[in-house]
């Protein structure tokens, strides 16, 4: 009799989110680590006349990532799009299911790159393979849109931190055995080979589990997300009256902008923060390339832990600003980071730095009604993607450009931009303490 229950019960687990997160998170990190080190393999003998070998490599290495990342940012926009208008309409799988499949093809093509030594510009095709099928653009909300529609509106925020736990936390196992990984040889076929075939295979049983199991949960909490405004920790308990009151355009696009410039700073700053390990002084190798995103992933977790504790006593704008100057007062060490110990130093300032979004992601859901959490979690996707079409040139000419003189200056740049980022949640904060303020001396 224990049999058949404990089978019941492995299948139930299956078929919740949970495990698609843990097998997605496993392979891309296991194939993101792959990708950096066979880049900075194929490009170890590359030579510019006037420049040195470094110079020449780390050029070639910021050129790749930038073509790569510019044909992932701009092709999965419209894929995006249907795919969320499909989960509006009640296909909610599809935005998952989808976008896997193309991330499953991009593992094996890079797999096939490393056996048969095939061109690495074959990655930009699989870039486009993985754009198309809508990528991590659609991935993502589609996770946070089944995330959100299994929780009430007041534990919303909560929920989709716990899903960012989750992702961190299989990040940090991901990349701690990644570099060990690259490293094994399977026969003659050279570094890298076992390390990508347990990202496809990872990546191929995530694929059958959302397509075959994935079930869509679905919790009744229309009438509280229909009655609670959720743009500040206080407000949290306040009843409102009317739809009008519910949505507040100029908070929208506050939160909008914040995220952007986040983003835009955030973003640009981990567009070349790979290449800046590779180059001495630090000069890493695939080990510590795999436990550099260890720390990294493990921002999640404090960050996770922040929002735990922080939540209790101050608002959501609070919480959100308290990441953001955690990621600028890093993210400014990194500047001046020569050596592998002052690089976790600033990655340990960075402990809150992931705050910031699924925080914006929760307060921008709850102005709009469930029927339409998918389109517009995927609209501030895409606000994210027009930051990245900016911020991946600019960002790698400027850290080529000062390279010799001062590689840390990208850094610095974020760290400002960072700042910034701040003043519309300030803004939001502000704005959302009067409301409370007004509604309070009106019950009076």
């Amino acid at each position: 009799m224990a049999t058949p229950s404990l089978c019941q019960a492995a299948f139930a687990v299956f078929r919740q989110i949970e495990p698609i997160i843990v097998l997605e998170q496993l392979g891309s990190t296991l194939f993101d680590t792959a990708l950096q080190m066979v880049v900075r393999d194929r490009t170890a003998n590359i030579t510019d006349p006037g420049h040195s070998s470094e110079e020449s490599q780390q050029t070639a290495i910021t050129n790749f990532y930038m073509t790569y990342n510019l044909i992932i940012q701009f092709t999965p926009v419209i894929p995006a799009l249907v795919l969320a208008s499909l989960s509006d309409r009640g296909w909610r799988r599809a935005p998952i299911v989808v976008p896997l499949s193309g991330y499953l093809l991009s593992r094996l093509a890079l797999l096939l790159v490393v056996i048969f030594g095939l061109p690495l510009k074959l990655m930009f095709a699989a870039a486009v393979v993985f754009g198309l099928s809508g990528g991590f653009s659609a991935y993502w909300p589609g996770i946070m849109t089944l995330a959100s529609l299994g929780s009430t509106a007041a534990d919303r925020s909560k929920v989709m931190m716990k899903v960012e736990l989750l992702y961190g936390l299989t990040g940090v196992v991901g990349s701690l055995v990644s570099g060990h990984l690259f490293l094994v040889y399977s026969s003659s076929l050279g570094n890298g080979t076992v390390l990508l075939s347990v990202s496809t295979l990872l990546n191929l049983l995530c694929f059958i589990f959302a397509a075959a199991l994935l079930q869509v949960n679905r919790v009744n909490s229309e009438n509280s997300e229909e009655s609670y405004h959720l743009l500040s920790h206080a407000s949290r308990y306040t009843p409102l009256i009317g739809d009008c009151a519910r949505v507040n355009m100029v908070n929208v696009v506050l939160l909008f902008a914040a995220a952007f410039l986040y983003d835009f700073a955030v973003g640009g700053a981990i567009e070349v923060l790979g290449s800046f390990v590779l180059k001495s002084p630090l000069s890493w190798t695939a080990i510590q390339v795999g436990y550099g995103s260890a720390a990294g992933c493990g921002i999640f977790i404090t960050s996770f832990l922040g929002v735990m504790v922080f939540r209790k006593c101050v608002g959501d704008e609070t919480m959100i600003l308290i990441g953001m100057l955690s990621f600028a007062v890093g993210i400014y060490v990194m500047s001046f980071v020569t050596t592998t110990s002052l690089f976790y130093v600033a990655r340990l300032l960075n402990l809150f730095a992931l705050i910031p979004m699924p925080t914006i992601r929760a307060l921008v859901s709850q102005q709009v009604p469930a029927s339409r959490c998918g389109i517009a979690l995927t609209s501030l996707q895409m606000t994210l993607k027009v930051a990245g079409a900016v911020y991946i040139p600019a960002f790698t000419k400027i850290y080529q450009n000062s390279l010799t003189w001062f590689p840390g200056l990208v850094f610095m740049i974020s760290s400002v931009i960072t700042v910034i980022s701040m003043i519309p949640i300030s803004i939001v904060g502000c704005r959302s303490a009067q409301k409370q303020e007004f509604m309070r001396i009106q019950g009076d």
